[in-house]
């Protein structure tokens, strides 16, 4: 048993020792060669750089071989040195590269602007780098940027015109405050969009989107043009009888009421019609009063002038308390004839309808009371409660249209008689009388009605646009005009009224002048990035230039 285990321990050794032998000749190999490389690269006479010319160090590399890099000199984690490359072997010291056909055939040396992943993520870089399988970056030659690019999706990138511009950055293709010197893709793997010099407008705030785009999103542009604004105010209201048409029946005598002839509420009468018969005792005694009166006078027409004179003034003092009472020239005819009744008979002082019946027969009255309450309904008031806002246009003699909900359909006219100076602190809203003819009696008190009336809001025609072409931010209102093919600029305009779906604009913009009337906040959300951008980007800054590889020998590319 001890032999077996002592077996077990010596073969743990022996594997152990045999592991470590194999890994430090791995290390010895891998550390032969960049000091080959450096050796070979020292001078022929001597080995000291004195001996040759002077040549210049690009960079450093890790000694390991690792995808790591420094412009000065640096040691790694184990204490080794990184390993300078001199100018010249920067080709040697990076593995082999299939280039593109344009570098190949051409002799010249080529700018070098980044560095690429080999196997087409979105990630480049500056200088030499590789990826975490040890597969060394590409190479991207300057005029070669746009043809190894990844390829793009129609809607983020467009082929490159002939003639294009020089490309300026790259931006986000959700319109984020996002830019890179470098193509790139977002956290969703969508192609960041090249800006080419040319579509910059020139206008703070401008933006150029390419046609195809514009016709993607949408966009629709409209011309201001000069017309006349119609403005619809609506309000609603009660139906009401005339206050001038409203009549009350009542005597200035005590009595009776004997007989009744209209004797319901809501009967129409006419004027003149009988309405009821009173008994009056003192009404009896001032008609037999007259009739003696009449009669002395008529006696003494042969007696002197005193007698007769006296007898006139009584008579005529007679007749004028009936008079006073109220009692009609038909009925004091009759007195005149001789005929004293028992009873007078009280008539309707107008056409009309009778709102409100108090007499009953065989009730006693007094002077004053009311008897009946009569309206005369064929014209009536409308009385509309109007918003505070909408007074101020409200004029005296403006025709309105009214609809009521008995009649589906119907249309009934008015005008506005009189604006009231209140204003009700509850609602906001003020009082507006409208007078309405109403021969058929169709519109019955207390209706509620709906009132529309036709306003302009203006004398002569303005300059108006369509009311989805304002950008209105509560205290900014803007709209995008069309200065060319593709490109738009926002402008802020002063707006007036607003009226069939249109703003009245009153500054900022003449008749003629194209204005984008849909998308239009797609478009603005781009103009403002863009004002964004220059406002915190300084004057000639690296967001137009492109990255820069390590430095490159005069002769030739790293």
């Amino acid at each position: 048993m001890k032999r077996a285990l002592a077996a077990v321990v010596l073969i743990v050794v022996a594997g152990g020792i045999g592991a470590a032998g194999y890994w430090l000749g791995i290390r010895s190999a891998r550390m032969a060669t960049p000091v080959a490389a450096v050796a070979a690269a020292e001078p022929a006479s001597g080995g000291s750089p004195e001996a040759g010319p002077e040549r210049k160090i690009l960079y450093y590399k890790d000694p390991m071989g690792q995808p790591d890099y420094s412009p000065v000199p640096k040691k790694d984690s184990m204490g080794m040195d990184f390993i300078p490359v001199y100018e010249g072997e920067a080709e040697n010291t990076l593995p082999p590269v299939t280039s593109p056909p344009a570098a190949a055939a051409s002799g010249s040396a080529r700018k070098v602007l980044y560095y690429k992943d080999p196997i087409g993520k979105p990630d480049t870089s500056p200088v030499p780098k590789k990826d975490s399988m040890g597969m060394e970056y590409i190479p991207v030659y300057e005029g070669e940027a746009e043809n190894t690019r990844a390829p793009s999706t129609p809607a983020t990138a467009a082929p490159v015109a002939k003639g294009q511009g020089k490309l300026l950055y790259y931006r986000n293709p959700m319109g984020l405050p996002d830019t890179s010197p470098v193509p790139k893709k977002d956290s969703m793997g969508m192609e960041y969009i090249p800006v080419y010099e040319g579509e910059e407008a020139g206008a703070e705030g401008a933006v150029k989107i390419n046609p195809a785009k514009v016709q993607q999103l949408g966009v629709q542009i409209v011309a201001a043009e000069r017309r006349e604004l119609t403005r619809t105010i609506r309000a609603v209201g009660t139906v009401q009888a005339d206050e001038r048409r409203l009549f009350v029946v009542n005597t200035k005598f005590e009595g009776w009421i004997e007989k009744l002839y209209v004797n319901a509420t809501g009967q129409p009468v006419r004027r003149g019609e009988p309405l009821m018969e009173v008994y009056a005792p003192d009404l009896v005694v001032a008609e037999r009063e007259y009739v003696l009166a009449l009669q002395s006078q008529r006696s003494m027409a042969n007696a002197g002038p005193e007698p007769r004179g006296g007898a006139g003034q009584l008579a005529q003092a007679s007749l004028q308390r009936l008079r006073n009472w109220d009692i009609s020239d038909e009925q004091l005819a009759r007195l005149q004839r001789g005929t004293v009744t028992r009873t007078l008979t009280l008539r309707a002082p107008a056409n009309g309808i009778v709102l409100e019946k108090m007499a009953v027969e065989g009730m006693r009255f007094m002077p004053g009371e009311p008897l009946y309450r009569i309206a005369d309904l064929s014209s009536v008031w409308l009385l509309a409660d109007v918003f505070e806002q909408d007074l101020g246009v409200m004029r005296d003699g403006q025709e309105v249209k009214i609809t009521v909900n008995a009649y589906p359909g119907t249309t009934f006219s008015g005008k506005v008689a009189f604006i009231y100076p209140t204003v009700s602190p509850e609602t906001r809203t003020g009082k507006v009388r409208i007078i309405v003819p109403n021969p058929d009696f169709r519109l019955k008190t207390g209706m509620y009605a709906n009132v529309a009336l036709d306003i302009r809001a203006a004398d002569h025609p303005v300059v108006a646009v369509p009311d989805s072409a304002v950008i209105d931010s509560g205290t900014r209102q803007a709209v995008l005009v069309e200065r060319g093919e593709g490109t738009f600029e926002p402008r802020e305009v002063k707006l007036g009224a607003h009226a069939d779906g249109y703003y009245e604009v009153r500054d900022g913009l003449a008749a003629g002048e194209r204005v984008v009337v849909s998308a239009n906040f797609l478009i603005d959300a781009e103009s403002n990035l863009k004002a964004a951008l220059k406002a915190f980007a300084p004057p000639d800054s690296g967001a137009k230039e492109l990255p820069k590889a390590p430095p490159t020998p005069a002769g030739g590319t790293p």
